[in-house]
């Protein structure tokens, strides 16, 4: 039998197990209430762009149920000036009382001449180990800022790759595009019909020209990286082009629109209506102008390919160019913010939004999750992004618009006004870098 003082020391050691543990209760009881309290009368307006209120409310939904108190108001935006519209009320609201959306999406190029206006990435939330672990290296590259700190959350996967059109290519015995340049560019020679005054009937491929092809100036950006130029310095406000490699890419990418060995012409309609018309074998571009073909030329057979290699390279190197969900720095609530902006991402959330999306158009959003990678395979238009996903690469150029028409520009100055390309080029160093130094500081 216990004597006296065990029966003290167990009735001592009840009390005070007893006590942490009431303790424990109270402080989770306390804590679950605060949570509740912060969240309570939280409203975030999020901007969207592709994608309607009956493809976002359900995943919103969700989110509201799982943090009771919170509001998030979904407001679909009309991608016509988004970029000027979106930095505009930035700029305001960090200096008056204009209002900004909380959340909004922002392209993976744009990172340096936004980065002021950003809440950066809680680790709470996500560090940046899981980040790296979840999401493909060019988002990793493409959404890290100058000081290190992470900007935004991949909303999807894109990149540019080949369109061509199954019959024309089917014409002449070839089921799909070659993986090299030099193969590809012979085939898309004997895809280029003239008429008996030499006029282009049926161009082989949409390269060469500015005017006329839709994404040019990503093209030539990833011709650029695939040649491993250094576009940008670590400072994000000098570009250098009048270099021996942009000399060569400038030159080999305004050669196919000159001469009588030419398989594009500046006096051709664009690229896509020369698609949509059955009159383009081969051209290049972003997962969402299937959309545009399915819609404008239904009867058209068409698939998607990889963008072709150099043979030279030991580094295979695709494109990337998509978007990501960023906080605004002046968000009152930046953490519920995050956490939204995360519960996106995960992978229940993405194969739903894919899901609802599909129901609407052709296919939804291409997952940003590494791991849903194997979920694109096989399936029409998005299996190529599947493949380039892991090895897409882009250069955080800051003012997109600005550095696009202005390596637009350098091409018209050779082609139309017979201007030397290293003249061009540094024309266009000159006139970026005076650009960059005011918007990416």
């Amino acid at each position: 039998m216990m004597n006296d003082k065990t029966k003290k020391i167990l009735l001592i050691a009840g009390i005070v197990l007893f006590l942490l543990m009431l303790g424990v209760a109270i402080y989770l009881i306390l804590n679950k209430n605060k949570a509740n309290t912060q969240n309570q009368n939280v409203t975030l307006v999020y901007w969207g762009l592709w994608e309607p209120t009956s493809v976002m409310q359900p995943i919103i939904d969700e989110f509201e149920s799982q943090n009771p108190g919170v509001d998030i108001q979904y407001s679909q935006q009309n991608f016509s000036n988004y970029e000027s519209r979106i930095f505009t009320r930035l700029e305001q609201s960090s200096n008056d009382a204009e209002p900004a959306p909380d959340i909004f999406r922002v392209h993976n190029s744009w990172i340096p001449k936004y980065q002021k206006y950003l809440n950066s990435l809680p680790s709470s939330i996500m560090s940046s180990s899981q980040y790296a672990q979840l999401f493909y290296p060019t988002a990793v590259e493409d959404f890290t800022g100058k000081d290190g700190n992470i900007y935004a959350i991949p909303w999807e996967i894109d990149g540019l790759m080949v369109y061509y059109n199954k019959q024309l290519l089917a014409n002449e015995g070839v089921s799909t595009p070659p993986e090299d340049w030099d193969s590809f560019f012979e085939l898309a020679q004997k895809l280029t019909k003239r008429d008996s005054a030499g006029k282009i009937t049926q161009a082989g491929l949409a390269m060469g020209t500015s005017k006329n092809i839709k994404h040019s100036a990503e093209i030539l950006s990833f011709l650029l990286l695939q040649e491993g130029a250094e576009l940008i310095d670590e400072t994000k406000t000098t570009v250098s082009l009048n270099t021996t490699k942009g000399i060569k890419v400038f030159q080999t990418y305004t050669n196919l629109a000159q001469g009588d060995s030419a398989i594009w012409s500046s006096t051709l309609p664009t690229d896509l209506e020369m698609f949509f018309s059955g009159k383009l074998a081969m051209m290049i571009g972003p997962s969402w102008r299937a959309f545009d073909i399915i819609e404008a030329a239904p009867t058209i057979e068409f698939e998607t390919a990889p963008l072709p290699q150099l043979k030279a390279n030991s580094e295979t190197i695709y494109y990337s160019t998509y978007w990501g969900d960023a906080v605004n720095k002046t968000c009152s609530n930046p953490t519920i913010a995050w956490k939204f902006v995360k519960f996106l991402s995960e992978k229940t959330q993405q194969m739903e939004l894919y899901s609802n999306s599909s129901k609407i158009r052709a296919f939804g959003e291409p997952y940003s999750l590494v791991e849903l990678n194997s979920e694109m395979n096989g399936k029409a238009y998005v299996s190529a992004i599947a493949e380039m996903a892991p090895k897409m690469k882009a250069w955080q150029m800051g003012d997109e618009t600005f550095v696009k028409s202005t390596l637009n520009e350098a091409v018209t100055n050779i082609l139309e006004s017979g201007m030397d390309i290293s003249e061009a080029l540094k024309k266009a160093e000159t006139a970026i870098n005076g650009k960059l130094a005011v918007t990416n500081q």
